[in-house]
């Protein structure tokens, strides 16, 4: 069956107490608005779902226009059901379903609208809703349900009488529809409220008074209905969805030492048997191997870990690639597109910026490889530095394979450094050496005997 998805984005979020729309604040990794398109996608094409912006707009469908969908502008916000209104000519309006989301229920998964959308499909009801109950509903609109159980109405909180304020079963405003009968019926709502806004809770009371029915599908967990309005409750998602991800990689083979201090973004993927060590952050669209060890403290954002690598504690990496049994760390630093090649050893105080190294290469003490292209098993000694930047530009170094550089070398870019040869300790390169040679590049030792004794002798009067 046709089916297409319509998530209301366009409110400020005032109880955000932010210059950002709701809808862009993360949680989890991303934006709430990313997770709401995200389990959207597992009922509908990426063209067959429709984003509605508002407050900054223009920010919104940047975020999401990589993802394919479409967007229709509410220019003023006159409520729920006058946004989705707004859609009207961009979506399927004589057949199949229309499901309504909102931009900011993060924690909705894709097997609770697959859920909704097949109760819809399988029914004869015009519309379905989501619904679930709470220990204290307060602020919520309360569904109202005959003796079929069918919805005859949603009362908004302020509305409610005395006795259904007792209600415990309220409206996620999350629903499915018929195409036909919401746009037949849709122009019905009438905004009378003190608000003065069309309310798309509405559409339940319009559709029964024509003889429709109104179904509910209820959600056993409230926390998947959640609904961000302020920093507390964006906490408690993004704590929420952590937890979550966590909990399946567990179940997919991975090993998290005290999960409760981990905090691993949702699209992060890590291979069977990979040991994840306690407070590491794993972030963006990281892909990690099978068999690999994330030392404890260390942070990998938006990089790629080959299986068997292993991180040392206090480790960090963002934007770079990592291959099969290389070591890095401890306390070291891989950024801006560092490509380590297989069996490689980076050790402690070590950072690596924009620059390759090859197979079996050793940078094992406090060095800073900038802008660099490191052949197979260079070994790289202590203290040494690219330097790469003339003020100006960056410049590159490129080193051989096999290649020995002695500790505390300066090596100044643009330089090359030949196949096999070897760099003095100490010594600061700005010329080419050749294959296989040896390169100096310090002043001589001067030794003065007895200098000291000398300096001390008592000046004659």
């Amino acid at each position: 069956m046709n089916i297409n998805v319509v998530i209301l984005a366009a409110g400020l979020g005032t109880r955000m107490r932010s210059k950002r729309a709701k809808v862009l604040h993360s949680a989890g990794g991303m934006a709430l608005i990313e997770h709401v398109v995200t389990a959207a996608g597992a009922v509908a094409r990426p063209d067959s779902i429709v984003v509605v912006t508002g407050h900054q707009a223009e920010k919104v469908e940047d975020l999401l226009a990589p993802r394919g969908v479409r967007f229709v502008r509410q220019t003023e916000q006159k409520g729920t059901g006058h946004a989705l209104a707004c859609c009207h000519g961009s979506v399927e309006t004589q057949s199949g379903l229309l499901m309504v989301l909102y931009g900011d229920t993060p924690l909705l998964s894709a097997a609770t609208l697959l859920g909704l959308r097949d109760t819809q499909a399988n029914s004869d009801s015009a519309a379905t809703l989501i619904t679930t109950e709470l220990a204290e509903p307060t602020g919520y609109g309360r569904v109202i349900q005959d003796s079929a159980g069918h919805v005859t109405a949603i009362i908004e909180e302020k509305a409610c009488t005395p006795e259904q304020k007792k209600i415990r079963l309220i409206n996620s405003g999350i629903y499915c529809f018929r195409s036909d009968l919401l746009w037949k019926h849709i122009s019905e709502i009438q905004p009378n409220n003190p608000a003065r806004e069309f309310y798309l809770t509405d559409m339940a009371e319009i559709l029964a008074r024509h003889g429709h029915h109104v179904q509910a599908m209820h959600v056993d967990d409230p926390g998947e209905l959640l609904g961000i309005n302020t920093r507390v409750e964006l906490s408690d998602a993004d704590r929420l969805l952590r937890r979550r991800k966590a909990e399946e990689l567990m179940l997919s083979g991975v090993t998290i030492e005290r999960p409760e201090t981990v905090s691993i973004d949702t699209q992060v993927q890590i291979g069977m048997d990979t040991i994840v060590e306690p407070f590491t952050r794993i972030l963006g669209n990281t892909e990690i191997g099978e068999d690999c060890v994330i030392g404890a403290g260390s942070i990998v954002e938006s990089s790629v870990l080959a299986s068997g690598s292993i991180l040392r504690p206090y480790t960090l990496v963002a934007d770079s690639r990592v291959e099969t049994g290389a070591q890095v760390g401890p306390f070291a630093r891989l950024r801006m597109n560092a490509r380590i090649g297989s069996d490689v050893r980076i050790g402690n105080f070590v950072e690596v910026k924009n620059s390759a190294l090859g197979a079996g290469a050793k940078s094992q003490h406090l060095a800073y490889l900038g802008d660099a292209t490191i052949g197979d098993r260079v070994n790289i000694g202590a203290g040494t530095i690219t330097c790469n930047f003339d003020g100006v530009k960056k410049h590159e170094t490129k080193i051989g394979s096999g290649a020995f550089i002695g500790s505390n070398s300066t090596l100044v870019a643009p330089v090359e450094i030949g196949v096999e040869s070897y760099v003095g300790a100490g010594s600061v390169i700005t010329d080419p050496v050749p294959d296989q040679a040896l390169a100096l590049g310090r002043g001589r030792q001067v030794v003065k005997p007895d200098w000291v004794a000398k300096k001390k002798k008592p000046a004659e009067k």
